[in-house]
């Protein structure tokens, strides 16, 4: 396949194809744990590094390199390495790329699970991280120490979608020799592609948008570097030791399939909902990078193809009036995660950022009547219709 296909044509077709495995139109998956050498020579030959071939599927596997290859092509990226979750692979480039002592330094606003990670690495192995505003070169620079390593990033942040300038970041982390990680869960790769704006590291909780049906637990790095993915491979992700299983692989290239209609349905499905809670009484400010009114609309039109499928919002009342609206939801699922086919909504403050204390997450800007919308693919108005009872419902 031409490495200059558009993303349309990759997401279907990259790292593969039918003349590899006997003319199979889908990749065939490989559901063994082990693999058969012809001979103890060729045994040898494999654990030496000296010639390619399976050994184990926790060391490679057929299914697996399909999905890693064509998520590789997709970011513009060196390598690809799938994990058995958004955190496995999350945890196995923080482990890569840092060492006792290390500092990392975060966006003000990451993920509660995440927000964990950080909290261990901090307690066990003295690696401390800051949470910032990365609105400016010179607040970065700033707070860059001598023991700085890794800038990691989520853009937009979860729940409240703020923005963070991808090629700023990167230009100031060269020029102190500093890795940049990009969570990019809530664009896919068909949104943004933090790799050509500078950056040296992509992961993805696969389960989401990658996938999109929600039927599977997944996660994937991408980095810009192909040795230094190899390393990773060799290391962190062979010995900690969470590989994907080729099924959950295999599920992973069928949801890729249709990732540019589906984030398109998703995209034109947000916009339209944006636009409606904007003018409901009962809704106070919204977050949405596709709205005019956004802070960094601009920036989201810069290094976004399209807004993406998230909305966030507060409701004018108090926490017991947010948790009411998901209580009358009907259509609407009541549910973490995001990304799938059905419109889900939850309350960040209780559910996914409820690990963060109180304090830090006022200072993300989560407040206890933020609530966080992930636009499925049913019809607009049957959406709108769903939330807007649950609105309209509420003193």
């Amino acid at each position: 396949m031409k490495k200059n296909n558009r993303i349309e044509t990759k997401v279907i077709h990259a790292g593969y194809h039918p003349s590899d495995h006997a003319g199979s139109l889908t990749p065939p998956l490989f559901q063994t744990s082990t693999f058969s050498f012809p001979s103890a020579e060729e045994g040898e030959s494999r654990f030496a590094g000296e010639s390619e071939g399976h050994i184990y599927s926790r060391l490679g596997n057929p299914t697996i390199t399909v999905l890693e290859e064509r998520m590789a092509a997709l970011e513009n990226g060196g390598a690809a390495l799938a994990f058995t979750s958004g955190m496995a692979a999350v945890s196995a480039v923080l482990f890569h790329l840092t060492k006792s002592n290390d500092h990392i330094l975060c966006s003000d606003g990451i993920y509660g699970c995440t927000f964990g990670l950080l909290q261990l690495l901090k307690q066990k192995y003295g690696i401390d991280h800051d949470l910032i505003n990365m609105d400016d070169e010179e607040t970065l620079r700033s707070a860059i120490r001598d023991e700085t390593a890794v800038i990691y990033v989520e853009t937009p942040i979860n729940p409240t979608m703020k923005l963070v300038d991808l090629e700023m970041v990167a230009k100031v982390a060269k020029e102190h020799d500093i890795r940049v990680v990009v969570d990019n869960t809530f664009c896919s790769p068909y949104l943004q592609q933090p790799l050509a704006l500078g950056c040296d590291y992509v992961v993805h909780s696969a389960t989401k948008y990658i996938g999109g049906h929600g039927d599977v637990i997944a996660g994937m790095v991408v980095g810009a570097d192909k040795a230094e993915m190899a390393e990773m491979a060799a290391s962190v992700r062979k010995d900690i030791g969470g590989v994907i299983s080729p099924f959950d692989a295999w599920l992973l290239l069928r949801g890729l399939k249709t990732l540019a209609v589906r984030l398109d349905r998703h995209c034109d499905n947000a916009e339209k909902i944006a636009e409606k809670l904007k003018s409901h009484p009962k809704v106070g400010k919204m977050f949405y990078p596709g709205d005019e009114e956004f802070p960094q609309h601009a920036l989201a039109k810069k290094q976004m193809r399209r807004p993406g499928g998230m909305i966030s919002f507060e409701v004018k009342g108090a926490k017991k009036d947010a948790q009411e609206i998901l209580n009358r939801v009907q259509l609407i699922k009541l549910a973490v995660s995001l990304g799938d086919t059905e419109t889900l909504i939850q309350h960040p403050a209780t559910m996914t950022h409820s690990v963060i204390p109180k304090e830090e997450r006022e200072k993300m800007g989560i407040s206890d009547t933020l609530i966080r919308l992930s636009v499925g693919l049913e019809a607009w108005e049957d959406i709108w219709a769903d939330l807007k009872q649950a609105l309209d419902g509420i003193e």
